[in-house]
């Protein structure tokens, strides 16, 4: 009776683990629509944006895209989401992006990418000080692993380093990290589209007297322009951090924060199949390092570990004969019994 109750107990455990995983591979897709589209921004704005007005640039990407989620969901920040709103604006976006900007113009984008691709630990960190979401071994073996592929693919020896770029690039790594684990903290209580669109206007709302103190007059924008700003307002900012944010509701912080290595990842897959780049040996198996980090820290791998391991449990339990059988050999029926 106790290997009959053990073994529906070990079912019920392996179909609950399995619905997990399903549940899991809805949300993990979904998320990494972010880091994907996020990926194609480098390319996008190199090729059609106007390149000398950096703030101009992420304050028209911004307060468009945070309006197109207004209309989705109509619905004003409220009580304390005021004050949320403009603080999760400023360090997801303004902050973010002008920090980003500086990197950029004072690092190579192998260095900035690099430090970039260390904000998986850090989310860690911030989530198990705020959230209580205690680091597990597998996504800190991910983003060990993730993070060395990262290096192997983008850096080359050959790069100079500023200090003020370092700085510059560490600060919006770690500014963004503290800001998406407080967004994860805060928002129990706000959709999604509410969410993301409250941070995007408020970042914009910081943004454009910064720009034009800075920067004076906003920049004429030719066709090329309009199509990319389009693009990068639509897709790599509405889309994207709407489904960045969903993630981080469903999923740990760790997981989302590992799934945003397939930012540079797509960087360098777009360099190659749309740029003409060559791939690198070298460069291959970062790419594979990093794939490898990502699959580690995600839900459904150690789900299946444990389900493995559930299934070698109950095949072993089956397999071995019963401690009355082995003590007292088979029962032989008596005449009474038959």
């Amino acid at each position: 009776m106790v290997e009959v109750l053990a073994h529906v107990s070990t079912i019920a455990s392996m179909e609950a683990i399995v619905a997990s995983m399903e549940a899991n591979f809805r949300w993990v897709p979904i998320t990494a629509i972010a880091p994907v589209a996020w990926g194609t921004t480098y390319f996008v704005t190199h090729r059609f944006l106007p390149a000398d007005y950096p703030l101009y640039g992420a304050a028209i990407r911004a307060l468009p895209a945070g309006l197109l989620l207004l209309l989705v969901h109509r619905r004003r920040p409220h009580g304390s989401w005021w004050w949320k709103s403009l603080v999760l604006g400023t360090m997801n976006m303004s902050a973010f992006f002008a920090l980003v900007y500086l990197a950029a113009q004072t690092l190579p984008t192998s260095i900035a990418s690099t430090i970039m691709a260390t904000s998986p630990i850090v989310m860690m960190l911030f989530a198990w000080a705020a959230l209580s979401e205690r680091p597990h071994a597998m996504h800190m073996t991910g983003a060990g692993i993730g993070i060395g592929g990262v290096c192997l693919m983008l850096l080359d020896g050959a790069s100079t380093v500023n200090a003020s770029g370092v700085f510059a690039s560490i600060m919006a790594m770690v500014m963004s990290s503290l800001g998406y684990v407080l967004a994860k903290k805060w928002s129990a209580d706000v959709d999604v589209f509410s969410l993301t669109s409250w941070q995007l206007i408020a970042g914009a709302v910081v943004l454009i007297p910064v720009a034009v103190a800075t920067e004076g007059l906003p920049p004429a924008l030719d066709a090329p322009a309009l199509i990319g700003f389009g693009y990068v307002t639509v897709i790599a900012t509405a889309l994207a951090f709407a489904a960045w944010f969903t993630g981080l509701r469903h999923l740990s912080a760790g997981t989302v924060g590992l799934i945003g290595l397939l930012n540079p990842m797509t960087g360098v897959l777009l360099g190659t199949v749309v740029a003409g780049e060559t791939l690198a040996v070298q460069q291959f198996c970062g790419l594979v390092l990093v794939f490898l980090g990502i699959l580690l820290g995600q839900p459904f791998t150690a789900r299946l570990v444990t389900l493995v391991r559930a299934g070698r449990s109950t095949h072993t339990s089956h397999a071995r004969p019963s401690s009355t059988a082995r003590d007292h050999g088979p029962v032989i029926p008596t005449p009474e019994c038959q």
